[in-house]
Formats: C-alpha cells, structure tokens, sequence
C-alpha cells in the first residue's frame, strides 16, 4: 500500500526544520525527508582536538523570531553572544583598517578620501531615484558615492556575505532596505534613519551570537523535537501531480531509501531543498518552476580552519577579523577570529582562525587540492597577521553550492516564481535563495509558510 502524509517538507536544512516545527506545533501533521545523513544543510560542525569547528555560518545576527525559537526549544541559556563592540577590519594596501561603526568614525577613517565623504554628505542633503531597471551594487555604489567605497568597503562586504560578485548582485534583491531608503526618501541615510525610527526604539536590534557548543545545537533541539517525523538518509527522487482536480491535490512522491524505492501521497508539500533540486523535483509538476528556478546561481565556499599556536602571531587578534578586496590579490575572502569572539573555541595557549576561499569571483578554488588550501590561506594569513610557524591545526570543509546569488534579475524569477505557487495553492517553497540567505531571514520565512499554512488549513 502506497502511505499517505498529510503534509511532506522534502530538505532538513533550516528552513525545512522550522517550518516542520512550527507545522507540528500548530496541529499539522509534518514529516520531513532529507537526502543527506544529518540534518542542518549548511549548518554542521563539530569538536575536533579541542577546536570547536563551524563549516558553515560561523554565528548569526539574533533576530526577535530566531530568539523566541530558542525560548520554545529551551535552548536559549545556551546562546553566547559576541562582543558588542568588536572591531571589524579591511585590508587595504597590506594593512589592516578598521571599518568605521558610526559617522564620527567614518569621518576620521582613513579608508576613503574627501571625495567619497563629501558624496556621502550629498547623500544625506540631496535627493536621487533608483533606476527603473535593475541595478548591481558596484553600478549603485559607483552612482550614489564612489568607486573608493566600493573597492574598499561595498565589495569586501559583498563577499563576506555572499561570496558574490558586486558588479552581478542586484542591490535591490540583496540589499533592498538600501534600495528602498533611495525610493522613499531620495536618501540612504535619510531613508535608513526613518526606517530605524518608524521600527521605534523599542524594536529589538539583531545582536551577533552564536552557541556554547556550536551552531548545531540549534539543528538538534529541531531534530530531537521532530523525532521520528524526520527521515534522513532518504532522497525524494520524484514529484508528480496525481490528482489536480481535487481541492487539495495529491501529489505522488517517490522516495529512495536504503537503496529501495518507496511512494508516499501528500495533500501539501513544502520544498524546502536548494533551487537546483526543487527544479528537478517540480518540473514535472508545472514545467514553469523551472524557468524561474534554474537560473539561480550558488557560490562555492571553501571554509579552512587553521589553529596555532597564540605565540607565534604577532597581531594581537582583538576583533572580529578581517575582509579582504578582490583587489589585493589574495584568494582569502576573509577570515573570523573565532577564538577571540568565543569561549572555548580553541584548546589553551592556542587560537582558532576561520577563513573563506573561492566565492562567485573565484570558483575553482574549491577543486583545489586540501593541502594547497591550507598553504595557500597559511601563507597569506601569515603576511597579514605576523605568523611565524605552520598552523598546528588545519581543517577544510568545500562547499560546491555554498550560497546563492541575489544577481540583477532575481527579482523577476522571484515575481515568477511568486505567481506559480499562486497557481499550486499546495505547494510552498522555502530557504536562502527567497528572503535572504541569513539563518534570521531563513527562519522568518519558514514560520511565515507555516502560519499561512495552519491558516488556510483551519479555514477549510
């Protein structure tokens, strides 16, 4: 007999976990399936000779719905959050600076000159319009303020977040409170400071944090609340539309699991996997799935752990760490000094230095062989930060689809996509190429699908 699940989210990343929670939570019977052999997507680490590795998102901003998710896991007394007021660097000329936090700060830095401040003024006292059509961070920095700024700071920023290219990325897909604050106010900083004071003073400000034990801790207080609803290790191969005309349809689902083939029927299904696979998992359900979700792009990442130990670096590591422009020449991204924002993160006596290659502007790096990654970031590390010795530590994790790209026209495959799920009322698509790629956005998202969910289900 062919089993029937009321409602399949097929991917355990994030995203999945959430929604399935939350669906269970609200009276839905949720099961989830994940191709991998553990749940968390992107989000894993572990603890290996003393060293407490992230191979995925090294912490989080904390935002009001990620913090009350905590609360109801009962994990929140083991959140840890970084210190307030860590300085951040760029590297520029060889030397690192620090990003400037406030106006005072960015007046005095030496990171730009006259031209770009003055422009930054004229920002604030002028008035401008965003283009009719899309526009890429490097065109919209290079309009608003300067080419300085983007080299030193935009694009920096641009691969610390999304590993991406600033002249492919669409500031209004990536970065739309900028592209608003320009369509509202004639201002960015005019438009952010009234966004900031319609949210009021009382809104809750994201705060850096991560957990004592690691970002999966997280991953597991949703696995262990789901239970036996959560299914790893099996890969949903198939998705076809059996019965359209009934309200809700079903949908048959063929699954492999321990090498046998297996269906179940849905009444709703939540595709929760990256945009590559629910491609091929809804193309025979509405071929138009396809041509909105095919042309999303992923950066790979290769994320390289290093350890040493804190005698041998001349720098004295006292901050977040550091970002690098492309036009330095390094194939570091750049690097999270995680031992200097987190406890036990790193054996005594040593530090634990993360650090990103590869990204959208440097694919091949992740076919690269382990050991010249590790020389490779060693070296320039060293350059940077004074190391007199080989890392006594070293791990590297490659990611082939890291993260994907808001590039210019994402925004179009998004309205596209937006009215084909009008189109399969019972089909919901959820993660990080949607709202943003961040684990707050993420998780926005994934309840916000699950409160329309139990909604409509009540209203039937």
């Amino acid at each position: 007999m062919t089993a029937h699940v009321p409602t399949l989210v097929v991917g355990a990343g994030i995203s999945g976990l959430v929604c399935a929670y939350a669906l269970r939570k609200g009276g839905i019977d949720a099961q989830v399936v994940e191709s991998s052999a553990t749940p968390g997507g992107v989000i894993r680490g572990e603890r290996r000779d003393g060293y407490l590795l992230e191979f995925g998102p090294q912490s989080f901003n904390a935002t009001s719905a990620l913090l009350n998710l905590c609360r109801e896991l009962h994990i929140d007394d083991k959140l840890l959050p970084a210190p307030a007021n860590a300085p951040r660097y760029v590297l520029v000329k060889g030397t690192l600076q620090p990003v400037p936090l406030n106006p005072s700060a960015f007046i005095a830095s030496s990171l730009f000159g006259s031209v770009t401040k003055l422009r930054v003024l004229r920002d604030l006292l002028g008035r401008s319009s965003p283009p009719k059509s899309d526009e890429s961070v490097a065109a919209f920095t290079r309009r608003k303020f300067s080419r300085e700024l983007l080299d030193n700071l935009v694009g920096p920023f641009v691969s610390g977040i999304y590993a991406g290219d600033p002249e492919k990325l669409s500031v209004r897909s990536a970065f739309p409170q900028l592209y608003e604050a320009e369509k509202s106010a004639g201002s960015i900083i005019r438009g952010l400071l009234f966004s900031a004071k319609k949210r009021g003073a009382s809104a809750e400000k994201p705060t850096l944090q991560t957990f004592r034990e690691g970002n999966q801790t997280l991953i597991q207080a949703l696995a262990a609340h789901l239970g036996s609803n959560l299914r790893c290790g099996v890969t949903a191969q198939r998705i076809r539309l059996t019965t359209a005309s009934r309200n809700p349809p079903t949908f048959e689902v063929t699954l492999l699991a321990n090498g046998r083939e297996e269906v179940l029927t849905t009444s709703r299904l939540i595709v929760a996997t990256p945009a590559q696979q629910a491609t091929a998992l809804l193309r025979d359900v509405d071929p138009q799935f396809e041509s909105a979700l095919s042309p999303i792009a992923y950066a790979p990442v290769v994320v390289v752990s290093l350890g040493y130990p804190k005698s041998a670096i001349q720098h004295s590591l006292d901050g977040f760490g550091f970002l690098v422009p492309r036009s330095s020449g390094l194939r570091i991204l750049g690097s999270v000094w995680n031992s200097s924002l987190f406890p036990n993160r790193a054996p005594d006596g040593h530090v634990l230095l993360t650090s990103f290659v590869g990204g959208a502007s440097d694919p091949s790096a992740v076919s690269l062989p382990e050991s010249e990654i590790v020389s490779t970031v060693h070296r320039e590390l060293a350059s940077v930060l004074g190391i007199s010795q080989p890392p006594s530590f070293s791990h590297v994790h490659a990611w082939q689809r890291a993260i994907p790209q808001y590039n210019v026209g994402h925004m179009k495959h998004m309205n596209q996509l937006t009215q084909i799920q009008n189109k399969h009322q019972s089909i919901r698509l959820i993660g990080n190429y949607l709202r943003g790629p961040a684990l707050g956005a993420c998780v926005e998202q994934a309840l916000t699908i699950a409160q329309e969910t139990i909604k409509r289900e009540r209203a039937t």
